[in-house]
């Protein structure tokens, strides 16, 4: 278990560093929004097209493609009935915590976990790609939709088509389908920008938490609790239920399933909410409780199944 706490101090001193750097206002007034377009734009497209181009076709459409899509659409669809119809939020509001609750950090936190706990990177690639080519052009033109009040469906279609991590994904998959092997004149420059997104959007995370205090936002505090209860108790069951009693998985692929359902809430989400101005406190608070929560019930999970 070591290496598992390796893999979290080395996430935390990325925060803390950019904290530190919020804190003493290094970069500007300007520093988080820079750092937010350039992750945006630029680094999270460049590692996605690596990731998704090197991964393997089997991995990718293998049976734990379809109990990861069960377990988070089931918390998605939980989230945003409590956020759309009991509390009233707005559409935009509604889709960042509905994707706090369900979509899980797979990349930068599931691919080094994924190899410390269960033997290998591959195991976040079809979360990956579910979470890039299906809940990302959705998200996106949701919200594109909600904070422009273009409602056009051509227009909807033509941003979320143009939008770079949406292109950076689809590309980096018809690379994998096809079975091209990228030559390093393209691979290596690729990685070079790609390997740069953790560490930026870490930091740019971290920056944010200066001057904040988790659940302190008032107002959205049950949507912060009822999204990290979500995405910590209720994702990790549903899909441990349908590993094992609808597609009746070997021991192996429960374990795999349940422990990618545990991650916590993805990094990209607060990306979404401040590119989009909006729910940034939901993102945030549940990012933070659920990187801190995950550890525990990563363990647990461990225990009884692993």
């Amino acid at each position: 278990m070591l290496d598992v706490a390796t893999g979290f101090v080395v996430i935390g001193v990325a925060i803390l560093i950019g904290y530190i750097i919020g804190r003493v206002d290094l970069l500007g007034p300007h520093g988080r929004h820079v750092l937010n377009r350039l992750t945006f734009f630029v680094l999270s497209p460049f590692l996605l097209f690596v990731v998704l181009s090197q991964a393997d076709v089997q991995t990718l459409f293998s049976a734990l493609l379809p109990v990861s899509a069960i377990a988070a659409l089931v918390v998605i669809a939980a989230q945003a009935l409590f956020s759309r119809f009991l509390w009233h939020r707005s559409t935009a509001e509604t889709t960042i915590a509905a994707l706090s609750a369900g979509q899980v950090n797979s990349n930068n936190m599931g691919i080094p976990l994924s190899l410390y706990l269960l033997g290998s990177a591959a195991f976040p690639a079809p979360v990956i790609l579910l979470q890039l080519l299906v809940f990302t052009p959705i998200s996106m033109a949701v919200l594109d939709a909600a904070t422009t009040g273009q409602r056009s469906p051509r227009r909807i279609l033509k941003r979320t088509a143009t939008n770079p991590i949406v292109l950076g994904s689809v590309l980096g998959v018809a690379v994998s389908l096809s079975g091209w092997e990228l030559p390093p004149l393209i691979l290596d420059p690729a990685q070079l920008i790609a390997n740069a997104c953790v560490p930026v959007m870490l930091i740019g995370y971290g920056m944010s938490l200066y001057g904040q205090r988790v659940l302190g936002t008032a107002g959205h505090r049950r949507d912060v609790i009822l999204a990290t209860a979500l995405k910590l108790v209720a994702m990790p069951l549903v899909a441990w239920a349908t590993a094992a009693y609808v597609f009746q998985l070997p021991p192996e692929g429960i374990l795999i399933v349940t422990v990618l359902a545990a991650l916590p809430t993805a990094q990209n989400i607060f990306t979404y909410s401040q590119h989009y101005g909006v729910g940034e406190s939901i993102s945030r608070d549940t990012i933070f409780l659920t990187t801190v929560g995950c550890v525990p019930v990563l363990l647990l999970i461990m225990v009884l199944l692993g």
